[in-house]
């Protein structure tokens, strides 16, 4: 479903401020793989997600997205292909419309626009049972501005708007680092949720090490631009914090010192 072929970015080249962000990464993804990835600061693991939906040229490389080569495309060419939620709430939603108006605008991300009733009837009825499915309450509040919602509650629409028209590929870059732990629980519940009855492809960053190693199938670590450690299936499932951090310091010669990582 996704393929990646000696990806490189290096950004500010040639100047005092050069920096390698990503120095030749090979990842593919299987059709329904969930892979969690991690790091430390620095790392490549957001310039990644970056690269991959299209925010950023790249130096080399291609980028296949079920087979199709992606790589020159911009990123709204990109936008039928993806799914995306970031750390920060505020973003991937638009805060003066209402709720069902940014679900009508996620439902036709990557199509094109026309004159035509911005709602239809149809999803006026499908909408509220899709927001039910949250548990927040959402689906009689159709007509309240997303910039009222709460954080989480705004995180857990964007997930749902990420994945409203089934993406082939589904980005998550640390969607729940700024909730309070009892919000950011709940929403990852709803990740699993959705990734597994909907069979997404995804690929999520976190720093959170025991999320990293009890979601999804499959586990990649990252290092100075590259991966640097890659497990799957019942050996994933087997890992501890401790194992990571000592895989850490054996695939990059050093210690791990990213106080995030470390505390969580």
């Amino acid at each position: 479903m996704l393929k990646l072929s000696n990806i490189t970015k290096t950004f500010n080249k040639g100047t005092v401020n050069e920096k390698r962000a990503l120095t030749g990464v090979n990842l593919e993804l299987a059709d329904g793989d969930f892979v969690t990835v991690i790091g430390g600061n620095g790392a490549g693991k957001s310039t990644l997600l970056n690269m991959i939906a299209g925010v950023y040229p790249l130096d080399s490389g291609v980028i296949e997205l079920g087979g199709v080569d992606v790589s020159r495309l911009s990123e709204p060419a990109r936008a039928k292909y993806l799914g995306r939620v970031f750390q920060d709430p505020m973003r991937g939603t638009a805060a003066d419309m209402w709720i069902e108006e940014n679900l009508a605008l996620a439902k036709r991300r990557g199509q094109r626009r026309g004159l035509a009733w911005g709602i239809s009837a149809e999803e006026k009825e499908e909408y509220p049972k899709l927001l039910a499915s949250l548990g927040l309450g959402l689906e009689t509040r159709m007509r309240s501005k997303v910039g009222l919602l709460s954080g989480g509650q705004r995180q857990a629409l964007t997930l749902l708007m990420a994945t409203l028209t089934n993406p082939q590929l589904l980005l998550l870059d640390e969607h729940t680092a700024a909730l309070d732990p009892k919000t950011a629980a709940k929403v990852l519940k709803l990740t699993e949720e959705i990734v597994s009855e909907r069979h997404l492809t995804t690929l999520m960053v976190t720093h959170n090490m025991a999320d990293a190693i009890r979601l999804g199938n499959r586990l990649i670590m990252m290092h100075e631009g590259n991966i640097i450690f890659d497990v799957a299936g019942e050996e994933k499932k087997s890992l501890t914090v401790p194992d990571l951090l000592q895989k850490f310091e054996e695939a990059s010669g050093g210690e791990l010192t990213n106080d995030r990582m470390l505390l969580s």
